[in-house]
């Protein structure tokens, strides 16, 4: 428990940096050709663009039907970027179904929703993920195989945060495979490695190991926000 003298996290303060810390980025996501939405769970404005939309959130528990409304809604600012009016997003599963002939992601965490879109003659696939709360070390068996857990000193003051940036950056390349590979894609985080590079990471399945996609991740708020792309070329 912290002591009087300790100052507590301020959820509030730190909703507001990660959102200036995403909102920030756009240059670099246009130069990849990618179009960025932002929407905090709690604006107005957020509610369903159709009939479709208002079922699946009737069906859902408080905090998760706000969290899939901002992220249909974010969606929406993403592709009305890259130029496309789009109306409500249908869905997969779980997986949000983009326009014909746009490729999108949407994460959303802490109170607030992220979504990429780009067409489909730029990028193959894409994938982004947004983490806001910390991850704790005991799960790192959950997300890091033996070769890349030898990599990850516990005792290091940064060993969180570290582990934090490799679980953001696999959900990023989990949902680009996820397109990308359809039935051949890596069921879980577990079944993709991941090597460092500037600025992010390299990430492939490790039944597929010529199957590679680099993933930025960068700092936002008190967590990071990761995207993979798979560009046409």
């Amino acid at each position: 428990m912290p002591g009087a003298g300790t100052a507590r996290p301020d959820p509030a303060s730190g909703l507001a940096g990660a959102e200036r810390a995403v909102l920030l980025l756009r240059p670099a996501l246009r130069a990849e050709g990618l179009s960025l939405g932002v929407v905090r769970v709690d604006d107005p404005r957020v509610r369903p663009a159709g009939p479709g939309e208002w079922a699946a959130a009737a069906a859902m528990a408080s905090p998760r039907r706000r969290d899939f409304l901002a992220g249909r809604c974010a969606a929406r600012r993403a592709l009305a970027e890259a130029g496309h009016s789009a109306g409500e997003l249908r869905r997969s599963g779980r997986r949000p179904l983009f326009p014909a002939g746009f490729e999108g992601s949407i994460s959303h965490s802490g109170g607030l929703a992220v979504a990429l879109a780009a067409p489909g003659a730029r990028v193959h696939a894409l994938g982004c993920d947004l983490e806001l709360r910390g991850l704790p070390l005991n799960s790192a068996h959950l997300v890091l195989g033996p070769d890349e857990r030898t990599g990850l000193d516990p005792t290091a003051a940064d060993a969180e945060s570290r582990l934090l940036a490799v679980f953001s950056a696999k959900e990023a390349a989990f949902k680009a495979f996820s397109t990308l590979l359809g039935g051949e894609a890596p069921a879980t985080l577990l079944a993709m490695a991941t090597s460092p590079v500037p600025g992010g990471f390299r990430a492939w399945p490790r039944g597929l190991p010529g199957q590679v996609i680099d993933v930025r991740v960068r700092p936002a708020g008190p967590g990071v926000f990761s995207w993979a792309v798979a560009p046409v070329v």
